[in-house]
């Protein structure tokens, strides 16, 4: 298929894909999926409003064809969804793909890494909040400790995937361990991504004042570390980077609270329901599952994907008050994907 850059209202081109394989997960995380609002009655979405993995392999090329060169698989919990390496083979298949990632809880990857590396996959991001087993098990929702994602992140990196570290950081919960994560993933060779407490969703109970943004975070490491500042690698990059003086490792933070990068956002999301989302904060998905099922071509979905993304003017981050958090309508990070 032949490719064609699109862009958006705001000149900003399609380049990266998140797609949401399925909206369960094993953990209960504070800022996901709290236990209290995901309880054991709560219902996921039938495994037959799931796109399959051929309708995902369809979507992924025509993405392709129109710009996409990253792909991230999600969840919930990706890993979950039976047979992901089978999905991962596909898609590692297309052409004009240069990476695919995806994001985990690590449980399970003990299990899966080598199949995944086999089958593809590039790298891995990790959620790891704490390495304090009782407050790890908390912020989970499940009492797991810390033991479990480590075994997975070594795994990882023994099936020679990349392995970068997500940590949420809420104000009063975790952020006495800034520094602990720091020195653990420093001395152990692993990039460690700082995420701002982020409004995403309705269930999570997101207030600014829990909110401990990248400047606080930095002053706080620049107090340990001698930090030096890495440039973008491309357009669009999210994190921002800096690099220990004194070791090969990048330290990175994700600031879409305190410092946007709404300018050069250009991400799409695909939930597992074949929902397309063009913001992770805009809660108005884009069928395109219905669509293809009753018979579309793929001449008729790369129109209507050209359409969505031309008509995107999301900027939510840049635009953020107390009045829009509060008003706007949102999508649950568990349904489509960080």
């Amino acid at each position: 298929m032949e490719k064609t850059i699109i862009k958006d209202k705001l000149n900003r081109p399609l380049r990266d894909l998140r797609i949401s394989v399925i909206d369960r997960c094993n953990f209960r995380c504070q800022y996901c999926m709290p236990a209290d609002q995901f309880g054991p009655d709560f219902e996921f979405l039938p495994r037959s409003a799931l796109l399959t993995y051929e309708e995902i392999e369809r979507l992924a090329k025509i993405f392709v064809s129109l710009g996409v060169e990253k792909i991230r698989l999600t969840g919930g919990e990706p890993l979950l969804r039976k047979d992901m390496p089978i999905l991962v083979k596909k898609l590692s298949a297309i052409e004009g793909l240069s990476d695919i990632g995806l994001t985990t809880n690590g449980v399970l990857l003990p299990k899966l890494a080598k199949d995944l590396k086999a089958a593809g996959l590039k790298r891995v991001n990790v959620s790891l909040d704490t390495l304090n087993d009782e407050l790890f098990g908390e912020i989970n929702g499940r009492g797991v400790g810390t033991g479990p994602v480590l075994e997975g992140i070594d795994a990882a990196k023994q099936a020679g995937l990349g392995v970068k570290i997500n940590m949420v950081v809420k104000k009063g919960l975790n952020d006495s361990e800034i520094i602990p994560m720091a020195e653990y993933c420093k001395n152990h060779g692993l990039e460690l991504r700082y995420i701002e407490f982020m409004d995403v969703g309705s269930t999570n109970g997101w207030k600014m004042d829990d909110v401990v943004t990248k400047k606080q975070i930095y002053h706080l490491l620049k107090e340990q570390f001698e930090l030096e500042p890495v440039d973008p690698a491309y357009y669009g990059e999210v994190a921002k980077l800096y690099r220990y003086k004194d070791a090969d490792v990048n330290v990175g933070f994700i600031t879409s609270v305190s410092e946007s990068f709404c300018t050069s956002c250009t991400r799409s999301r695909l939930s597992a329901n074949g929902q397309i989302f063009t913001c992770l904060f805009n809660g108005n998905g884009h069928d395109i599952r219905n669509f293809m099922r009753n018979g579309a071509t793929d001449e008729e979905i790369v129109a209507r994907i050209t359409a969505i993304w031309n008509g995107r003017d999301d900027r939510y981050s840049d635009e953020r008050t107390a009045e829009t958090n509060k008003n706007r309508k949102k999508i649950e990070m568990s349904y489509i994907g960080g």
